[in-house]
């Protein structure tokens, strides 16, 4: 069963070199998409080089809009979601998300930060369901609108309240030794604070509905 990869990317050039490195070499992941969101590094010509497919957004436009235009761009029957600036990744932790479905063990997994550093390992051990590494069904995602679809990073908060409604079988899958760079490493202290407001913001607005 094919699996399509969807990279939700901006200005994540000092990165996602790093986790295409070892997508690319799994045999299982027939597709890989590249969502450049308005970046202005060199986020784009780094993804090309892997000599996978990019789609460009003029304009950054958000999380949420980026998996979606991943989604539109792609037609496997298994979607995997990652974070551009995952720190740590492995192939194996990557077939171990994606094999329980491709298995029919699993409808979902979420993967999930282990040993990698504490503060990212808290955040998920806190909030596992807010996690950007999860694996799918495409199918799930046809039970989300056009609203969840311009939520941000909100859009994690309606995947997971979709897939609890719908008594989906979810596996958590330990990411161990894995992190990711933090906004405020991304962006200096002042960008990276705000950066972080507003996905909190999104996420709290989700979760009111």
């Amino acid at each position: 069963m094919k699996v399509a990869a969807i990279i939700p990317a901006y200005n994540e050039e000092k990165n996602i070199g790093l986790v295409l490195s070892v997508i690319t070499q799994i045999p299982e992941i027939s597709e890989i998409v590249v969502v450049n969101d308005g970046s202005t590094d060199r986020t784009r010509q780094i993804a090309l080089s892997f000599g996978v497919k990019v789609i460009d957004q003029k304009e950054n436009q958000g999380k949420s809009l980026a998996m979606w235009a991943g989604v539109q761009h792609t037609t496997s029957p298994i979607v995997l979601f990652l974070d551009a600036d995952l720190i740590g990744l492995t192939q194996g932790q990557v077939k171990d998300m994606i094999l329980p479905i491709v298995k029919g063990y699993a409808d979902m997994t979420l993967g999930i930060f282990y040993s990698g550093r504490s503060v990212t390992d808290l955040a998920q051990k806190i909030a596992p369901y807010l996690t950007g590494q999860r694996a799918m069904k495409r199918w799930v995602l046809d039970g989300l609108d056009q609203e969840d679809w311009q939520t941000g990073f909100g859009i994690e908060i309606a995947i997971t309240r979709l897939a609890k409604n719908s008594n989906l079988r979810i596996m958590k899958v330990p990411l161990i030794n894995v992190t990711h760079a933090m906004k405020e490493e991304k962006m200096g202290l002042v960008r990276g604070v705000a950066a972080r407001a507003k996905m909190y913001w999104e996420i709290i607005k989700q979760l009111s509905n």
